[in-house]
């Protein structure tokens, strides 16, 4: 094959033919992941808002599969902007790269089983659609609605794909047309395995150059041990930010008594009659103790809880062995027959693994020596309250270590990854060693391990900074003047503080609340005091909630932690975002408190490497709602006067842009209704 154009000259390619213009961060970022893949170096880029991310890791990853004929994998955390680069990004760049590659570039998308319809299960016996839980009339006739056009959208979708599916239908209503990876029967065990839609999609990704996926399935492929991606030697994760929150959720397990009381309904006809009692038994004995107890996290196991975990394990092992006593489902003619057995034993695998997980996490005397965490916690479903066991790792970074980073090349990347005005505080998280020497004793302190292939584990950071003047751009007003917030809902002094805010701006504001009882109250409360709208997480989806907030500039829309991360809404429409307190975790958070005292344990500050990044984290995507284009100017007040006054302040704001900041609310507000005024006379 003839040598193919340097990056460079392919990006300018990409640019031209997309109608772009030319960036700086934008033409270095793609040649830092060049780099990056040429040396197996692992990269670290903080990309500002507008600096064209997508395609300076594209351009790279599609020359580097070209050259060498090797999958690239690029993982994100969001649906949409899996969309964006499968639906708008690689369709264009394959296109305008064409001559200067000297073939089609090929792309694919690939997702976890349960994301595709079930051809098996579409045509076998229905499920009972009250599984699980009782519905009244209403509820199962619009389930059974949902699942009848489920049906018939299975005789016309080309792909089987969820996100397909317009509009879309429940979770319950999907969950009688999926399987997940465990209830699957497999490609050549089942009557429809060679139209199977995940499996297509499986093959499709095997030929494909760039494979775009996301993290929690990246997560199950290094997890599981069963390869799901395809062949790769290059991973390239965007928004990595979220990257240990998401293979936290997938390594997480949960035990309910429900779950128990599903699986013996499911093993009704498949098991001997006293061992479906004692399976029910052990549902009912787990229900009955975790009714005595409160949602709390547990250091040790409460009284009478081992017996019952272990009477649950071995109910479900007696119950599993009797349906599949070789360890797998048995071929047999009847894809039903089959189909219920292999759901039979999933489920009652999961049941016995966390049962025997939560109890092996407990054989280990001391508590910061333990993997896991593990806590009750009691929430309503539909009204109704629910006990939940769950067990989370206390660590995910040594899994990425050596499953993500020990067999691939990864490239990192988001708008925002210095913690503080470093990257370290994320790549500890990711098992990755702390770049500055100085930094070193002290992440051993707080828990991390020096790898052992330190070659490996080589990586460099790059800032390639952002196309926005946030200095002039943006205001960073942090109102000094008002009280500490407490946890008895927003003060008084903080809804007058927003009234003159928004006033000022005339609408035009996202609020975003630490909790979804402040972002209530205070549209409550400003919906009396403002003549103009707000609207509230909650009234209608999240997009048509932003649709109606972009298109008119006097609405005001109030939130929380989705609209931290979710909402792009450049022009005139947003001109200040409010920020009610300083994103701390919950000081009851089971998980993040016992990775705090995990740091405390060894020495380390718990508070500042757990809770305050953290909150530096969910800061800056925060005030990155404010700027998302080079045209956009506007405020970030954040009413929370800790930021200004705590000695931890000056760490959360050296993880900000460097927007000009002031504590003075009067030149807030005029700087506002100038903005108010131009904007309205254009």
């Amino acid at each position: 094959m003839p040598e193919l154009p340097s990056v460079s000259s392919l990006l300018a390619t990409a640019v031209k033919a997309l109608g772009g213009t030319e960036r700086a961060g934008q033409t270095t970022m793609a040649n830092a992941v060049d780099n990056a893949i040429d040396t197996k170096e692992h990269l670290a880029v903080q990309a500002g808002t507008g600096t064209g991310k997508s395609l300076a890791y594209l351009v790279p990853s599609l020359r580097h599969a070209v050259r060498t004929g090797r999958t690239v994998v690029v993982s994100t955390a969001t649906i949409a902007l899996q969309r964006q680069l499968v639906d708008r990004d690689l369709p264009r760049l394959a296109e305008a790269l064409t001559p200067a590659l000297g073939r089609v570039a090929q792309f694919a998308i690939l997702k976890g089983r349960n994301n595709y319809l079930c051809l098996n299960k579409i045509n076998s016996v229905p499920e009972d659609p009250a599984e699980d839980q009782l519905f009244d009339a209403f509820a199962i006739s619009r389930l059974g609605k949902e699942v009848q056009r489920l049906n018939e959208w299975a005789s016309d979708t080309e792909t089987g794909d969820r996100d397909e599916l317009a509009p879309g239908v429940s979770d319950r209503a999907w969950r009688q047309v999926s399987v997940s990876s465990r209830e699957c029967l497999g490609k050549s065990r089942c009557a429809f395995g060679q139209d199977c839609f995940a499996e297509r999609a499986r093959a499709e990704a095997a030929q494909a150059d760039v494979v775009v996926t996301n993290h929690a399935l990246l997560a199950i492929d290094a997890i599981s041990g069963i390869q799901i991606l395809p062949e790769h030697d290059v991973v390239v994760i965007d928004e990595a930010h979220e990257l240990v929150d998401r293979v936290t959720g997938v390594a997480t397990a949960e035990l309910t008594s429900a779950a128990i009381s599903g699986a013996a309904r499911r093993c009704t006809k498949l098991i001997d009659e006293r061992e479906l009692d004692r399976l029910e038994g052990a549902a009912e004995a787990f229900h009955e103790i975790l009714e005595e107890l409160p949602a709390a996290r547990w250091d040790q196991l409460p009284e009478g809880v081992a017996g019952v975990l272990a009477l649950v394990r071995d109910a479900a092992w007696n119950a599993r062995t009797e349906i599949a006593p070789s360890g797998s489902v048995k071929v047999t003619d009847d894809p039903d027959n089959a189909a219920a057995r292999t759901l039979a034993v999933a489920g009652l695998d999961e049941i016995h693994d966390a049962a025997v997980r939560a109890l092996t996490t407990f054989e280990e005397p001391d508590a910061s020596a333990r993997r896991d965490v593990i806590w009750l916690s009691l929430e309503e479903i539909r009204g109704v309250p629910r006990r939940t066991l769950r067990m989370a790792p206390l660590s995910v970074g040594g899994l990425l270590r050596a499953q993500l980073f020990g067999t691939a090349t990864v490239v990192l990347t988001s708008a925002t990854l210095q913690i503080g005005g470093s990257f370290d505080g994320l790549a500890i998280t990711w098992g990755l060693p702390p770049q500055t020497s100085s930094k070193v004793d002290a992440a051993l302190a707080n828990g991390a391990k020096a790898p052992a292939d330190t070659e490996t584990m080589r990586w460099s950071s790059l800032d390639v900074g952002s196309p926005f003047d946030h200095a002039k751009s943006g205001i960073l007003y942090v109102a000094s003047h008002l009280p500490t917030p407490g946890r008895d809902g927003l003060a008084p002094a903080y809804l007058d503080e927003i009234e003159r805010l928004i006033n000022a701006a005339g609408g035009r504001t996202l609020g975003l609340f630490s909790s979804m009882r402040a972002a209530k109250a205070a549209t409550e409360a400003l919906r009396e005091r403002l003549d103009t709208p707000v609207l509230c997480q909650g009234d209608d989806s999240m997009g048509a909630l932003v649709r109606k907030f972009a298109d008119d500039p006097a609405t005001s829309l109030f939130g929380t932690l989705t609209l931290w991360q979710g909402v792009d809404v450049p022009g005139p429409s947003l001109s200040l975002v409010i920020l009610d307190r300083i994103p701390f975790p919950r000081p009851d958070d089971p998980l993040l408190t016992a990775r705090q005292r995990a740091v405390e344990s060894r020495g380390g500050n718990g508070f500042m490497t757990i809770a305050a990044s953290h909150a530096a984290l969910l800061l800056a995507q925060g005030t990155g709602r404010l700027l998302r284009s080079v045209d956009d100017r506007g405020v970030i007040a954040i009413l929370d006067p800790r930021l200004a006054k705590a000695r931890y302040g000056g760490y959360l704001r050296a993880s900000l842009p460097p927007y000009w900041e002031t504590d003075d609310p009067e030149l807030v507000r005029k700087a506002l209704r100038r903005l108010t005024t131009e904007v309205t006379t254009r």
